[in-house]
């Protein structure tokens, strides 16, 4: 990272999962990061590991100063105290819920001290903060897939959270929600500020939403940097193809410079 940008998400881990190996170190500011890779790479094993919800024999998980995992130190902070919000696939939505009923959950969830009404209150601020206010009473299987992600989306950052984690946000849609979203999402993340790290395997979704990449090979960081080097220069095969050496950009998601940063691949 530039002296200018400070880590505010440093993931460092160690994990063996069944036969397979995660090694990995990733460190994350303001800036979203892509973290692209094969299938069976790990993407999905790392943000779950980042989760909470898969511990690593080794390592350190720090977001913005607070340890959430050290080894060492036999620190781990359970999933539901990490302050982390959570995109699956798919959305992850209660399907006999509402939209301002999956919304009220997560409230619940953050704190018992507000009353019903006031937790509805705040969801509806929410749902019409995403301008879906007018869905609240629908049921997800009334929804567009667009819809169900800013339902999904407004659930996650209704519970506060410090980070942002995003896995394949668009890989369920159609082409015409995929581009909807994408717009969504980039104008969500550029107000929000938070350090975000989307799993994609989608070089559009790199190109609107984020502004560094990470390639993951077998576990491993095989390489990181600008998109624009990560294309010039693939780590692996696996991005050479991904990333096509003739749609060279210069700029990332939101119209910005990309930045430099700083990634280690393994464990020192």
């Amino acid at each position: 990272m530039t002296g200018d940008s400070v880590a505010q998400l440093s993931v460092a881990v160690e994990a063996v999962l069944g036969t397979f190996s995660l090694q990995a170190s990733l460190e994350v500011g303001g800036e979203p990061l892509a973290l692209v890779g094969p299938n069976g790479s790990g993407k999905t094993s790392l943000l779950l590991t980042i989760l909470g919800l898969r511990q690593p024999e080794r390592g350190r998980i720090v977001l913005c100063d607070e340890v959430l995992f050290d080894a060492a130190l036999a620190i781990d902070r359970p999933t539901e105290e990490r302050h982390l919000a959570y995109l699956p696939q798919d959305f992850g939505l209660f399907p006999h819920l509402s939209a301002v009923e999956n919304v009220v959950f997560a409230l619940a969830c953050r704190s018992q001290r507000a009353s019903a009404q006031q937790r509805r209150d705040e969801a509806m601020t929410w749902l019409e903060r995403f301008g879906i206010g007018k869905l609240a009473d629908r049921s997800p299987a009334q929804l567009s897939g667009g819809e169900r992600q800013r339902i999904a989306l407004a659930r996650a950052l209704a519970s506060s959270p410090k980070a942002l984690l995003l896995d394949e946000p668009t890989a369920s849609l159609d082409v015409e929600a995929r581009v909807e979203v994408r717009t969504f999402l980039a104008e969500s993340i550029r107000s929000l500020g938070l350090p975000t790290i989307l799993v994609t395997h989608d070089t559009n979704d790199v190109e609107a939403l984020a502004s560094r990449v990470a390639v993951l090979e077998k576990g491993r960081v095989a390489g990181c940097g600008l998109l624009a080097d990560i294309r010039q220069n693939p780590p692996t095969s696996f991005a050479g193809k991904l990333f096509d050496s003739s749609r060279v950009s210069g700029a990332g998601a939101m119209g910005r410079p990309l930045l430099h940063w700083r990634c280690l691949s393994q464990l020192k």
